[in-house]
């Protein structure tokens, strides 16, 4: 068994599960995982969050054994990834970002199917498919065919059947993507049951609500780590100045108006209202005020607010973006 990286990103207090030390993937001359860094702890549930195209399922597919490396180094549950990808692919569980179970089998049939993959047998089958069962709130539908389920039952069985051989380490990527708010409430609570039962939980999102549930964070742009830590301190330390919400009659008068006060450092339209970034709230109160009254955009809510990991976002890949031009 190989040994791990140092754990030097902040992952923490605990035992190492999963190592990664300047990891890199190309394709051709596409580089999709440029030197990335970052380890997790058994029992985490550690998040992946970045735009399309970002190399988060890269880099999912890579620490699942089904990618090799064009450089760097990854350990998964004690084992690298590219010296040992079977033994990897063991000891993980992984639900990728489309739905993979075959719809014209029964509910049944497909967790014995999945269980026969990863060399689950006898009496242990049984019982992991009755857990299964139970997790997804399937009992009674076992001889329905999967085609026949709703798009929450469907991601609550393709969990079971990733999870059927008890693995300490799962990767899931996007899997709440296309189903309704209160199925991906279902999905997280299973996900934090898992995690109080010291597995180790990867899971990408594009949703800022769930980002929330995770014990730690990591924010891929253009295939570089821009950011990683809890989701706690990604909001305090991504917005440099005061953020102030604006609520006004007329929003694309008000946001041209006020981009152009030396003021505001940002100006973004979340729902019905502004998001401001501001060296300070108190100095730039009255320039905006005025600036919206000259722009004849009334003001009808003006406050400093606490940033929202959305804001977060925003501001930690606008920066990078800045930082460097397009490849």
């Amino acid at each position: 068994m190989n040994s791990t990286p140092l754990d030097r990103d902040g992952a923490g207090a605990g035992e190492v599960s999963v190592a990664v030390q300047d990891l890199v993937k190309r394709f051709g001359a596409f580089t999709a995982v440029d030197h990335v860094t970052f380890s997790t702890r058994k029992g985490e549930v550690f998040g992946f969050l970045g735009p399309n195209g970002s190399g988060k399922s890269t880099t999912i597919r890579i620490l699942c054994g089904l990618l090799r490396p064009t450089s760097g180094r990854a350990v998964v549950a004690g084992f690298d990834v590219a010296s040992d990808p079977e033994s990897v692919r063991r000891r993980i569980g992984y639900m990728s970002q489309k739905f993979s179970l075959y719809n014209d089998l029964t509910v049944l049939e497909n967790l014995r199917f999945y269980g026969g993959l990863y060399g689950v047998t006898g009496a242990r089958l049984s019982q992991r498919i009755n857990w299964a069962l139970r997790m997804a709130g399937l009992h009674g539908r076992e001889d329905s065919r999967t085609a026949t389920l709703s798009g929450g039952w469907k991601q609550r069985l393709a969990l079971g059947c990733a999870v059927l051989h008890r693995p300490p380490i799962v990767f899931l990527d996007e899997p709440t993507s296309g189903v309704d708010p209160l199925s991906r409430r279902q999905f997280w609570e299973l996900i934090q049951q898992m995690a109080e039962e010291g597995v180790t939980v990867f899971v990408s999102t594009h949703y800022m609500d769930e980002a929330e549930y995770c014990n730690r964070l990591a924010l891929l742009m253009r295939g570089r780590l821009i950011a990683l830590g809890a989701p706690s301190e990604l909001k305090l330390g991504a917005v440099q100045g005061d953020l102030m919400l604006l609520e006004t009659d007329s929003l694309q008068r008000a946001i041209e108006a006020v981009r152009k006060l030396p003021q505001v450092r940002d100006a973004a339209v979340f729902g019905n209202a502004l998001h401001l970034v501001v060296a300070g709230a108190a100095d730039a109160n009255q320039p905006i005020r005025a600036a919206l009254a000259a722009a004849r955009a009334h003001v009808l809510r003006l406050e400093v607010i606490r940033p929202s990991l959305e804001d977060a976002f925003v501001a930690l890949t606008a920066s990078a973006a800045a930082a460097e031009p397009i490849r």
